[in-house]
Order: structure tokens, then C-alpha cells, then sequence
């Protein structure tokens, strides 16, 4: 019997080591240890109360010392008998767990085996999926809960207070370029509600750098506690922008307008691998890291003169707005709005406040 338990004890160990949650060989284990626990306590008990009868019958003399022993021995020896027996018959079960055990540990899962980090470009833009090394590959609950790195290419443009929307004019101190700023985040996402919830929220932290390019042949200058454009007089324009950096957190609801559902073990849930059509609205705030005019330009003594200036006036420290945006198996389209002016008081523009219209490039699951 001790060489059972040891081998059990053994292969209870060899599992605990390897398994990183719930697992069939593992349940099948823990059901053979119960069984065998099982039967030790209940037959154990069952000789203790004969020996303690064979006690009794030395305390009330009705038996000497050397049959009183002879009598234990002879207890202790059948039962120990029927442990064996009936351990023996639950031997098979503990023989099929450990070499389904086994197989799994040197094989390893075919679908985990064989999977590596991917990475793809499609529509969507630049894809990647990290190989799922807890073997949940088929529990959809995995899915419905991620961590992501989200890469997007913006077109930045001022608006007025009065004309919120008003992207592309003539008005503005600034070009309307299509693509013309950037923004990267690292993003958290949870299911709101139960697994067939079609509502998820995201929060994040990530970097956006919006660049303004004045009109052709002006820059932009700061003199006497201001910020404004007016042409450049020092020699051959050849590059200018205002960068402004923010550190911000985007919080985001996503709503799955077409929600497909897959049950597993009993239990339905929301299948987040599928194709699904999502409805995003969130908000967003940030603080000011940076803001920096460049200018590059040449003149009679140089073919190269490239100037970085740091901005001290006319930009807001932190900027606070919304977001609305729509996606489609990857594929999101968006239009942030901020809700403060970009620039302040300091700073004699026309217009002040940001607009940008976005598409995700690339989008990494970890």
C-alpha cells in the first residue's frame, strides 16, 4: 500500500508543477485521492473498533497479554488486506489519469505546441497575437477580458468655440493635412456585466503627439509673452512644426452592435473572437510634456539650419475631450474632440480647439 500512496503522492506532485489551472487529469487526481482517502478512514476506523474491543476483553481479563497481541496483529493484518484490495481496484483509474498525465507533459497540447507568436498585416493594419502559453485557448472567458497596445494615425486640425466641427477652412492659422499626428496607448479591457454582455469598457494610459504646421512661409513665434504665426524672414523655409506631447488616459465604452455567443462547459458566453461590429464612445485627459517649434531652413551662410525651440506661453497645460469611433473586426475609425482649447489666452490664433480625425494601424493582444 505504501508503494500506492508514494506513487499517487508522486503523481499529485509531477501534476501541481506543471498545471497552471483546472485540468481533466487533474480532477481525475484529486477524485482518485479522495476514493483512497476514503477508504483508509473507513477502514481504519472499522479496525480500531475491534482492537478496541480486544482492549477491553484484556482490561476485564478475559484474555492474556499474548493473545491480546496476537489478536491486534491478526486485526491490523486483515485490514490492512482490505485497504490493499480495494485500492487495487481503483488502481485502473489512477493508471489512465497518470498516463494521459504524462502524455500531455511530454507532448505538450497539439494546438499549444504548435502555436506561436503571430504577426500579420491585413485591412486592419499591423496585427500581432502572443502565443497563449496557460493552455485557455478554448475557454471563451479568456477572451472577454485583454491587454492590448493600440497605434493610431490622426489628422489634427483647429477649430472655434463656435464652430466645434469645422474642420477643413481657410480660416485657420494652421494646414488641415490628412495625416499629421500620432497616438499610442496601452489599454486594459473587462466585460461590463455577465459573460453575454455586449458592453466592454477600456482604460488606458498612452502617449499623443499632435503636430501643427503653420501656412506656407509663416512659423511659429513667441515674443513678449505670446505665441503667434507670421512669416518667416531669416531665409529659405524648408520645415516647420509645433509639437505638442501629452501622457494621457483614454476611457472608453465599446458596444458590440452584432453579438455572437458560443457556450462552453454549461455556461454561454459572449465569443469575443469573432468578426464583431463595435460602437466606441469615451472620453479622454491629459497633461502637457512637451511643446517644442521647430523650424529647419537654410540662408546665404548654411544649406542646414535646424532650430528647436521650447514653447513657454500660449499652450494649456492639459487637455480634456471626447471620443467617438466605430469598428469592424480591427478595422476603427474615430473623431476625438477636445472639449479646452489647445492654445490659451497667451496665444493669438483664430482658432484654439483640437479636432482630429483617427484610424488604428496596429493593435497587439497580449
Amino acid at each position: 500500500m505504501r508503494t500506492k500512496l508514494a506513487l499517487m503522492a508522486a503523481a499529485l506532485a509531477f501534476t501541481c508543477s506543471f498545471a497552471q489551472e483546472k485540468t481533466d487529469v487533474e480532477y481525475k487526481i484529486n477524485r482518485y485521492s479522495k476514493k483512497i482517502d476514503s477508504i483508509v478512514v473507513s477502514e481504519k476506523s472499522k479496525m480500531n473498533t475491534e482492537l478496541d474491543i480486544i482492549d477491553s476483553n484484556f482490561t476485564e481479563k478475559k484474555i492474556t497479554s499474548e493473545e491480546k497481541q496476537k489478536q491486534r496483529e491478526e486485526t491490523a493484518l486483515k485490514y490492512q488486506q482490505i485497504i490493499n484490495e480495494k485500492v487495487d481496484a481503483q488502481q485502473h483509474e489512477l493508471e489512465l489519469a497518470t498516463k494521459e498525465m504524462v502524455k500531455n507533459s511530454v507532448l505538450m497540447d497539439r494546438d499549444s505546441a504548435r502555436s506561436k507568436n503571430e504577426v500579420w498585416l491585413g485591412f486592419d493594419g499591423i496585427n500581432m497575437k502572443f502565443a497563449d502559453k496557460k493552455n485557455r485557448r478554448r475557454d471563451p472567458k479568456f477572451y472577454l477580458r485583454t491587454v492590448d497596445f493600440s497605434a493610431s494615425i490622426m489628422g489634427s486640425g483647429l477649430t472655434s468655440k463656435d464652430e466645434p466641427f469645422s474642420f477643413y477652412n481657410s480660416d485657420s492659422d494652421t494646414r488641415n493635412t490628412i495625416f499629421n499626428s500620432s497616438q499610442f496607448a496601452f489599454r486594459y479591457e473587462d466585460q461590463i456585466g455577465g459573460f453575454k454582455s455586449p458592453v466592454f469598457y477600456r482604460i488606458g494610459l498612452g502617449v499623443r503627439s499632435d503636430k501643427y504646421v503653420p501656412k506656407y512661409g509663416q512659423v511659429f513665434k513667441q515674443e513678449n509673452n505670446t505665441l503667434f504665426v507670421d512669416d518667416f524672414d531669416r531665409g529659405s523655409l524648408r520645415n516647420t512644426k509645433l509639437n505638442i506631447t501629452y501622457l494621457y488616459v483614454p476611457v472608453d465604452l465599446r458596444f458590440v452592435l452584432n453579438p455572437k455567443y458560443i457556450e462552453y462547459e454549461g455556461v454561454k458566453y459572449l465569443d469575443n473572437r469573432k468578426r464583431q461590429l463595435s460602437l466606441i464612445m469615451g472620453i479622454y485627459g491629459g497633461v502637457k510634456v512637451g511643446s517644442v517649434n521647430y523650424i529647419k531652413y537654410s540662408n546665404v551662410n548654411s544649406k542646414r539650419i535646424v532650430e528647436r525651440e521650447r514653447i513657454m506661453n500660449g499652450v494649456n497645460d492639459f487637455v480634456v475631450g471626447g471620443k467617438f469611433g466605430i469598428s469592424y473586426a480591427g478595422f476603427n475609425l474615430f473623431v476625438q474632440k477636445d472639449f479646452n482649447p489647445i492654445f490659451n489666452d497667451s496665444a493669438l490664433l483664430k482658432k484654439k480647439y483640437g479636432l482630429q480625425f483617427g484610424i488604428e494601424i496596429a493593435n497587439l493582444d497580449f
